[in-house]
């Protein structure tokens, strides 16, 4: 039996995370008293009893747990933004690469990506990996999520009764270009300048369309739409969650809600190809992949539960 911790149980990525442990057999999840998941002292004795720790906290608690840590044995998976472009910690998207899956299977720190990140990681990591697209390539992306990726206080404000009139319209925000997730897009990617990213949220509670927009006179490999969807399906051929699908007249963003899967379109045209990555911000976007990660760290299938 394998023990489970999740510190910071009571966010939507840890309720998420406790639901999809709840029928397996082979996991316990331990927990802490109401009053007591707070106490460093308490949260110490459980973070060292366990065989796999989940972080669901902001950064700066998430380093405060790993700090809190003396048990060499225990593998900690972090949700959060704050070991994501930290090389002692595996990144936890197997399918980027064999070197990515072989260590999320034998670390005992594993970092899992951002919701947005994700989509931008797995349109862009293959263009660069592939040579189709140089590092200084000047990336775009735009993102559309639900609500849910806002966390309680957004829930709560959406879900309102007598809500503001401006919550029924998709809102564009991170205007500054500092969102926390751009480090972690160039960082994996291997960039030498971050995208201009714009995220969007909007008025469902949980899915994400990530589309990063291409000139194809700028790649490195001039490739038509055709190449580029052969390009990711051999890419991806071996993957359980990540598949290359036809695009959509309409590409619904809440399309694969309540899924693990992230499926990839090429759409535009040969001189202005459209990437798109359709996922769930719930799913493969945070408690999906943070499940799917401590699968392979345990050496079991990674479709447990998620399926």
């Amino acid at each position: 039996m394998t023990d489970i911790f999740i510190d910071g149980k009571e966010g939507t990525t840890g309720l998420q995370i406790f639901d999809r442990l709840a029928e397996r057999t082979d996991v316990r999840v331990i927990t802490l008293p109401e009053e007591l998941r707070k106490d460093p002292q308490a949260r110490r004795e459980r973070i060292n009893a366990a065989d796999v720790v989940f972080l669901c906290l902001p950064d700066a608690a998430a380093r405060e747990s790993v700090s809190l840590c003396e048990n060499e044995k225990v593998k900690i998976i972090d949700a959060s933004t704050a070991h994501r472009t930290d090389p002692a910690w595996a990144y936890g998207f197997p399918e980027l690469s064999a070197e990515h899956r072989r260590k999320v299977g034998s670390s005992r720190r594993i970092a899992v990506p951002g919701c947005h990140a994700s989509g931008f990681v797995s349109l862009v990591y293959p263009l660069v990996r592939g040579g189709i697209a140089a590092p200084d390539y000047p990336f775009v992306c735009y993102s559309v999520t639900g609500y849910s990726g806002g966390g309680k206080k957004m829930i709560a404000e959406y879900e309102a009764e007598g809500r503001s009139v401006l919550l029924d319209s998709p809102r564009q925000y991170a205007l500054t270009q500092t969102h926390k997730h751009l480090p972690e897009m160039q960082a994996v990617c291997g960039l030498e300048y971050a995208p201009v990213f714009s995220p969007i949220v909007s008025d469902y509670y949980c899915g994400m369309c990530v589309t990063v927009p291409l000139h194809a006179r700028l790649l490195r490999k001039k490739m038509s739409v055709n190449a580029l969807k052969e390009h990711f399906a051999e890419y991806y051929a071996s993957s359980n969650f990540v598949k290359v699908t036809d695009f959509e007249p309409y590409m619904a963003a809440n399309a694969l809600a309540g899924s693990n899967e992230l499926h990839i379109a090429v759409a535009g045209n040969d001189e202005r190809p459209l990437l798109i990555a359709l996922f769930d911000n719930l799913g493969k976007g945070a408690s999906g992949a943070a499940v799917q990660c401590m699968n392979i760290a345990l050496g079991l299938d990674e479709r447990t539960s998620l399926l």
